[in-house]
């Protein structure tokens, strides 16, 4: 891929997230409603999905053949679906720290917006590292292949509402080495009192969400490397999901509930790449069409089981 198409999605991205804390630090800042939160959605979506269109008909990029624009169209596709697909995983925790910090919805997005940050900078790293590495090393593809396997058995056996923040090891390395408030101080991560810098509550959350975010990164990249290996299509198809995940968190914060069964989903989706990447070297390995319809119906089946299907209400 030539370089100036990295350059020109660098500005791309900078631009928007220039936008999000503009938004955030012009004048006082309100609280998100759905609506804003749903259009912030559909708006970022539909940006990627431009994108998409413009790969696919050969706008964007320079593949030699219009063959070739068509597949890296449906590798980009097939590769967002999954990253917005994890990217719902990772709202549920999020709710789940926000809950158990008692974090305001005006801070929620200060500490998003600066997550969000924090996650293109560590996707970037880890994109670049792991191609290089099954570049280098061939058989690193198969150590991938096994942390999907891994990470979608233990996602289909997890249950989010049972997960406990204080078993976090952040949470209690950061207790045990930051000099840490008592107390919240707004939207500030660091305040200095009596000459001393102290991180504050709201920090901790941050580094929860980060940390979160790197782990979640550790089945999402591996997940995307599986059907695509043009390193501008991976970074692009994680970049756009990241960027919309402070919008989706704010659109299904209030509703997670109703999609219960969709963790059993997602954990098939990592399940089924895995496979994928395991049988890339043999004769029953599957192109990206046949990929592509797999993930989403897979995503499909359990939202609508979800919605047809609703969770009882546990009573005392």
């Amino acid at each position: 891929m030539p370089f100036y198409w990295w350059i020109i999605f660098a500005v791309f991205v900078l631009f928007l997230l220039a936008l999000d804390l503009g938004l955030l630090n012009r004048g006082k800042t309100t609280k998100v409603t759905i609506k804003q939160a749903l259009w912030g959605t559909a708006l970022r979506v539909g940006l990627a999905l431009l994108f998409n269109l413009g790969i696919y008909l050969g706008w964007i990029g320079s593949y030699p053949t219009v063959a070739h624009q068509h597949q890296a169209g449906l590798e980009f596709l097939t590769g967002y679906l999954v990253e917005m697909a994890l990217s719902v995983d990772n709202v549920f925790v999020f709710a789940l720290m926000f809950k158990f910090f008692s974090v305001s919805s005006l801070q929620q997005q200060r500490v998003l917006i600066w997550g969000v940050i924090g996650a293109v900078i560590m996707r970037a790293v880890l994109i670049f590292a792991g191609i290089a590495l099954i570049e280098a090393f061939s058989w690193v593809i198969y150590i991938f292949a096994m942390i999907l396997i891994y990470g979608g058995i233990k996602m289909m056996r997890s249950d989010q509402e049972e997960m406990d923040p204080e078993a976090n090891p952040v949470l209690k390395l950061a207790r045990r080495w930051l000099p840490i408030t008592d107390k919240a101080h707004g939207d500030h991560f660091f305040v200095r009192e009596k000459g001393i810098l102290y991180a504050t509550p709201l920090f901790i959350v941050l580094l929860v969400i980060e940390t979160s975010d790197l782990l979640f990164a550790v089945d999402s990249i591996p997940a995307v490397i599986a059907i695509t290996r043009d390193s501008f299509l991976v970074f692009t198809s994680n970049i756009f999901a990241i960027l919309g995940l402070r919008a989706l968190y704010f659109a299904l914060a209030g509703s997670l509930q109703l999609f219960h069964f969709l963790h059993y989903g997602l954990s098939a989706i990592l399940i089924f790449i895995g496979m994928k990447m395991l049988l890339s070297h043999t004769a029953y390995k599957l192109d990206t069409v046949q990929s592509l319809v797999i993930v989403g119906g897979l995503l499909v089946v359990s939202v609508v089981a979800s919605l047809l299907f609703p969770k009882k209400e546990k009573h005392a």
